[in-house]
């Protein structure tokens, strides 16, 4: 593992431990074994490393969704990229949390790390097009994507908190992509149309 691998391994698991408040510099040294100088090197600090962890977060979730574009059903591809979206969110927890939000508030994403948001939630909308007629305005494509969003979202979200111990893993999963399998067949079903 590389000396920059070492460094956001020890940062994310921190963040899973301590939070941004308990993220410096020198904690994140000591748990990768490297000097703070290495930090200042590779990303000229604290700001540099969450960036980073931010930007990767992202990635992983667009990787998720653009890892099955070569499904040709497109309820399926959607449900394919549901399962790797909780198996990223459940793999890189200390990611998750951060691009989400749960690791606290002291952070502002760089302009980079927030176009990397932004080229996720695009990847999502592009995928979730594919389910939708061809007549679907971007509104129309845009809260689709947010509606899957929300429903994997809320899942995992909820199980990083309190109640996570209620259901193992593999149940939390099944839960939450039988519960965007309705919400794909609604889509489906409605061609996009709002419901009030």
């Amino acid at each position: 593992m590389s000396n920059k691998q070492r460094i956001l391994t020890a940062a994310s698991e921190l963040l899973l431990e301590k939070g941004l408040e308990g993220l410096s510099v020198r904690a994140i040294s000591q748990r990768a074994g490297l000097s703070t100088i290495a930090i200042y090197s590779h990303f000229q600090g604290k700001q540099g490393v969450l960036d980073e962890l931010y930007v990767e977060g992202f990635a992983l979730v667009r990787d998720a969704v653009l890892s099955v574009a070569d499904i040709a059903d497109p309820v399926a591809a959607a449900l394919a990229g549901g399962r790797n979206y909780l198996t990223i969110a459940h793999q890189n927890e200390g990611h998750y949390r951060l691009i989400f939000g749960e690791t606290g508030h002291s952070y502002t994403p760089s302009p980079e790390a927030t176009a990397a948001a932004r080229e996720a939630f695009e990847a999502l909308v592009a995928a979730v097009t594919r389910l939708l007629p061809a007549t679907a305005s971007q509104a129309q494509r845009q809260r689709a994507a947010l509606r899957l969003w929300a429903v994997l979202h809320g899942y995992v979200s909820l199980r990083h908190h309190v109640i996570g111990e209620v259901l193992d893993y593999r149940q939390w999963q099944d839960m939450a992509l039988e519960a965007m399998g309705r919400s794909v067949e609604d889509m489906v079903r409605d061609g996009g149309a709002e419901h009030t």
